[in-house]
């Protein structure tokens, strides 16, 4: 598990990530994208359809049904699928977990969480699945 996401959050980043590479249109069953990514099928489930209510992903049930990008590629960045998962909070959260962690009352670290954060976020907004996706070097990703 990262430091700043969920497991949910990981495996939606990899789901959406693989489906980038798929041709517009064209939808992957959950079957395949379980085999593939080698996620849990109903933790997956779950997770594709929090992206389907998100209105990132499209779904169509029987046979020939499956996920899909609801929107080109080029136009998902990371951010939008962090934020349907996990929500931004980390965007505003201490790193060490303090409620009362500001610029009035920092903690030991909240200079160098302040500019990491806002690098993370940075590359969250500037970075779309399918740069992402064409960037993947890992095999099952490839076939």
């Amino acid at each position: 598990m990262s430091i700043l996401f969920s497991r949910e959050c990981e495996y939606a980043l990899q789901a959406v990530s693989y489906l980038a590479l798929k041709p517009a249109g064209e939808l992957t069953s959950i079957k395949d994208l379980t085999k593939k990514l080698r996620i849990p099928y109903h933790f997956l489930a779950k997770i594709l359809q929090r992206l389907v209510g998100k209105g990132l992903l499209i779904s169509q049930k029987g046979p020939s049904g499956g996920f899909g990008l609801a929107a080109p590629a080029e136009s998902i960045t990371l951010f939008h699928v962090v934020d349907a998962v996990d929500g931004s909070d980390f965007l505003h959260r201490c790193v060490m977990g303090f409620p009362e962690c500001s610029g009035k009352h920092p903690c030991a670290v909240h200079g160098t969480w302040g500019d990491l954060r806002e690098k993370v976020y940075q590359m969250l907004v500037n970075q779309n699945v399918a740069q992402t996706a064409q960037e993947m070097r890992k095999p099952e990703y490839r076939d």
